[in-house]
């Protein structure tokens, strides 16, 4: 007996059955919702297997659309549970489901709703692999990782700037907001670049795959909130100097450089150059003083 996920690799959609698809349910991909949709089945193999989805793993899939993406993490993972935000296009992934894959019905799980309000799923996922929509792409990973402690790793498609801004390290000139936030979850890397021509519509860009790992969040006693909002006001201003661009935060110049002192930060470099845990020990340092 063929064990499973052993027999040779199950039909995935071409072009022409996307179309298809999309043509007997009457839709157009919309910019509204950055809905461009993989095409090519080499492509889906590639994301599943960079991903490292595991035989007994559940996966959260947010935006399957027609369900391309969908039919690759059913073959490789025990569960999948889709996040779809258009009516139209959750009412039809069951039959899809049905008909692609017969053996994975009774663990598929679908949620009609925005992923960015979703805070409970009917199991539990361990792992995210998602081609998510441009224009909301970080905060959904953000949203994600915050509400679900489960999630232990990832990959994700997105913008290719996106991607290099969540993966980016202190020091780049494209490390900001993105990817500080991203590491108080876990450890991001750029994990490949996709080409423009595997989607329907085509976009004008590349999209960038990023592969996350959980890990603790620095150990402070200052709460993730209070991480953040130091975060935020050293970008707000990322050109000026950390004693100028937190004085508004901490209120005044004098304060903002007593926290960076006792944080073990100069107070005259720039937020682009510290780290997740520099950032934890700078909350921690104004909240020690209240």
């Amino acid at each position: 007996m063929t064990e499973p996920n052993a027999a040779a690799p199950a039909p995935l959609f071409g072009a022409s059955d996307i179309r298809r698809l999309a043509g007997e349910m009457g839709i157009r991909p919309t910019k509204t919702l950055g809905q461009n949709f993989v095409i090519d089945g080499n492509t889906i193999r590639r994301i599943v297997a960079a991903a490292g989805v595991g035989a007994d793993e559940t996966v959260l899939e947010v935006g399957p659309g027609l369900g391309s993406l969908t039919l690759g993490l059913l073959d490789a993972a025990a569960q999948v549970v889709a996040v779809e935000i258009d009516p139209v296009l959750a009412g039809r992934l069951p039959a899809t489901v049905a008909e692609w894959r017969p053996a994975a019905v009774e663990t598929f799980h679908l949620v009609e709703a925005d992923a960015m309000r979703v805070t409970e799923l009917p199991v539990a996922p361990t792992a995210l692999v998602a081609n998510l929509p441009y224009n909301v792409a970080v905060p959904v990973v953000l949203h994600l990782l915050e509400h679900f402690p489960s999630l232990q790793h990832g990959l994700v498609m997105v913008q290719d700037e996106v991607a290099d801004r969540l993966a980016a390290t202190p020091g780049s000139k494209i490390y900001g907001v993105p990817s500080v936030k991203a590491a108080w979850y876990s450890h991001m890397r750029k994990a490949g670049v996709i080409g423009m021509n595997v989607f329907w519509p085509a976009p004008k860009i590349h999209s960038g795959l990023v592969a996350f790992t959980r890990h603790e969040p620095p150990a402070t006693k200052a709460t993730r909130e209070q991480v953040f909002a130091v975060v935020d006001a050293a970008f707000a201003q990322r050109r000026k100097t950390l004693r100028a661009a937190l004085s508004g935060w901490a209120g005044g110049g004098a304060e903002a450089e007593r926290c960076l002192v006792a944080a073990g930060v100069d107070p005259t470099a720039r937020g682009e150059v510290i780290d997740i845990a520099a950032f934890a020990r700078i909350a921690e340092a104004k909240e020690a003083q209240a």
